[in-house]
């Protein structure tokens, strides 16, 4: 097993991402794509991304074509809504913008709606709102984050333009990760971002949607990475750096073991330095 450790901590600086993500996302990789972006292809003719989350993979590296996949339809319908029609999308958030509150947020928050330009403006408002950029929901399926302490809900008219043009390169699905590693081939990149571990004395599960990530979740994953790589796909999938997800990928190709400050706590002071790791399968 390879095992390379990259222990400094640094800022954003020239390889920051050209186009930034429209989404805040708990656990997104804005951060790893900025100062390893070395780690990855220069050139990507596809992207396979079964956990798109906020979408770091496809709007840093900005492949030529893309499947992007999620098992939240609700996040999936976002993104095709910003493909087809980001300006109507903009002026939806325009009115949460000059509403925004704290009791129309939990107003709003309480009443989804139903029509799908109205549920993706949902959606955002929420996003950008909420405390860390969460997405949780009930056992009931219902968003129950509290709110944030962000107040700017849209940036520009334009804001969404840019993103909108690139998702005219991928397929978006709503899907198992599963069934979307099998879909790569030689030649195509995935990046699989799954549920992380929680970090403490005994490993707990992370949601997978509305359901838990579990070790025979993790499992299935590696299994399905060193099937597409075998088929001539490179691979590279991210977690904590746990020993039991270490051991899982030891003989699998390289492990980089990498350090980023936590944005799990609200106050800055109360932010650790976690350890992660990002393996490429050989």
């Amino acid at each position: 097993m390879n095992y390379i450790d990259r222990d400094i901590v640094r800022e954003a600086s020239a390889d920051e991402c050209e186009v930034e993500p429209f989404l805040k996302w708990a656990g997104g990789k804005r951060w790893l794509f900025r100062r390893h972006r070395h780690l990855f292809p220069g050139q990507i003719g596809r992207l396979v991304d079964p956990f798109i989350g906020g979408g770091s993979s496809f709007f840093c590296l900005q492949p030529r074509t893309a499947i992007l996949s999620d098992l939240n339809s609700d996040l999936i319908d976002l993104y095709s809504t910003v493909r087809m029609h980001p300006r109507k999308l903009t002026r939806q958030l325009i009115r949460y913008h000059h509403a925004h509150s704290k009791s129309f947020y939990y107003e709003t928050r309480a009443d989804k709606p139903t029509d799908p330009l109205r549920k993706s403006a949902w959606l955002l408002y929420l996003n950008r709102t909420c405390w860390n950029g969460l997405f949780r929901v009930n056992l009931k399926g219902e968003f129950n984050v509290p709110i944030g302490t962000k107040k700017k809900v849209f940036v520009e008219l334009a804001e969404l333009d840019v993103a909108a043009e690139l998702l005219k390169r991928a397929t978006l699905l709503s899907s198992d990760f599963e069934s979307i590693i099998d879909c790569a081939v030689k030649g195509d990149v995935v990046f699989a971002d799954p549920p992380y571990f929680e970090k403490n004395q005994t490993v707990r599960f992370l949601k997978y949607n509305s359901n838990v990530f579990s070790w025979q979740d993790q499992v299935r994953l590696q299994a399905a990475l060193i099937r597409a790589s075998q088929r001539g796909a490179r691979c590279f999938v991210t977690n904590a750096n746990h020993r039991s997800l270490v051991n899982l990928y030891k003989d699998c190709g390289t492990v980089h073991r990498i350090k980023r400050q936590s944005v799990v706590s609200g106050q800055t002071k109360g932010r650790r330095i976690d350890e992660e790791i990002l393996v490429e399968l050989k």
